[in-house]
């Protein structure tokens, strides 16, 4: 089955480890086989993985278009989640449903439950940086 995708002016796309930029108007491509895709509001760059949750998230983009260094891959994702748990234990359950989804190489459905938990870490600096008690760290 194809997918067709309409690309925006100027918008990238990573597909199968390519990096595709569009032009200046909006443009169709329809992929005729089953390749890793990223549309450009998912691509996380390794400059913006600048929190724990965010490294979680950029390792498991690794391993979505680049399936040429998984191990290094599932070690760096490993040692990230166990750092994350130990100080984050309410995340467990995510992390869990996040695993066993790239236990079984399904890495796309892993990268959208770990956009799950940026959100989650975002809404945690937030509400610490929103406490009264905060001292103005944020």
């Amino acid at each position: 089955m194809s997918l067709k995708i309409t690309l925006k002016p100027h918008e990238r796309i990573i597909i199968d480890g390519a990096v595709v930029s569009n032009g200046n108007s909006s443009s169709d491509l329809i992929i005729e086989n089953n390749v890793p895709i990223l549309r450009q509001k998912y691509i996380l760059s390794e400059k913006d993985a600048d929190s724990p949750c965010r490294r979680i998230y950029f390792v498991i983009q690794l391993m979505y278009i680049d399936g040429h260094d998984l191990k290094n891959y599932h070690k760096m994702y490993w040692d990230l989640v166990q750092n994350l748990v130990e100080v984050a234990p309410g995340v467990l359950d995510l992390i869990d449903q996040i695993s066993e989804h790239i236990l079984s190489a399904d890495y796309y459905k892993a990268l959208n439950l770990a956009k799950k938990l940026i959100d989650y870490e975002e809404e945690a600096i937030n509400r610490v940086c929103k406490s009264p008690a905060s001292l103005s760290c944020c």
